[in-house]
């Protein structure tokens, strides 16, 4: 079993710490800072061994340097983006795996947010690290691709079985769902999911991981029909 740990960092950001028993490997997915991230880690008698980066931008690469330094990891990022994170020991895409222990995970290209975003899909364990591509509730801005591409990558995660555990990079769970009901008013699951998560925030409490059957019911950006509704929802959203 791969344990993973969640590192609230900045404002609102995730970085996961995935550790596997069997072999002591750990990997630190998108870390935006160092320092919180090496102590979590020195806490429970766990050395980091690679580092795991999905896109480029500085909240999900931000720490690598000073990890490296203190732990001489691999650091494995995407190949469409290797220029823009000078720090990468490896390079990965589309079709591509990467390991921990005896897990492997398969390397998805999911462009939109950035150009050369990837995901990390653990298919045996139902684990993926999706960075900025989907969210509880929401998906990413879509900074460097196309509506298209993002509602492509929507579908290709939402094919995948339903108690797939999502890992996303960012705390949006509330504004995503309170902006949701506006579009889909009359979706019971999603009122039911927003009242919950409004309960689980008041506490100061994290709501993700989220999962595929999650998402399926109640993100309107996965139940859009097709890319057109996609982009009117995600320049409503960013509009709000």
């Amino acid at each position: 079993m791969l344990e993973v740990l969640r590192i609230p960092v900045l404002s609102d950001n995730y970085v996961w710490l995935m550790h596997d028993a069997a072999s002591g490997e750990t990997v630190a997915v998108d870390p935006a800072v160092a320092d919180p991230v090496l102590e979590a880690a020195a806490a429970r008698g766990w050395r980091i061994d690679q580092i795991w980066n999905t896109h480029w931008h500085g909240d999900h690469t931000g720490g690598n340097a000073a990890i490296k330094a203190a732990t001489d990891c691999i650091i494995t990022g995407p190949t469409a983006e290797a220029e823009r994170i000078g720090t990468l020991d490896r390079t990965v895409g589309e079709g591509d795996s990467v390991r921990i222990g005896d897990h492997v995970a398969q390397v998805m290209a999911v462009p939109a947010h950035t150009a050369g975003h990837i995901a990390y899909h653990f298919s045996d364990e139902r684990i993926a690290f999706v960075g900025d591509t989907l969210f509880a509730m929401g998906c990413g801005r879509l900074f460097e691709g196309t509506a298209a591409q993002m509602f492509a990558n929507l579908q290709r995660l939402a094919a995948l079985p339903e108690d797939t555990r999502i890992y996303c990079a960012h705390e949006y769970t509330l504004s995503n769902g309170r902006f949701a009901l506006t579009v889909e008013p009359d979706n019971a699951a999603l009122a039911a999911r927003v009242a919950a998560v409004e309960a689980v925030r008041a506490r100061g409490e994290a709501t993700v991981p989220t999962s595929i059957g999650e998402e399926r019911a109640t993100n309107i950006f996965m139940r859009a029909r097709d890319a057109e509704e996609l982009a009117e929802r995600r320049a409503a959203k960013d509009a709000a």
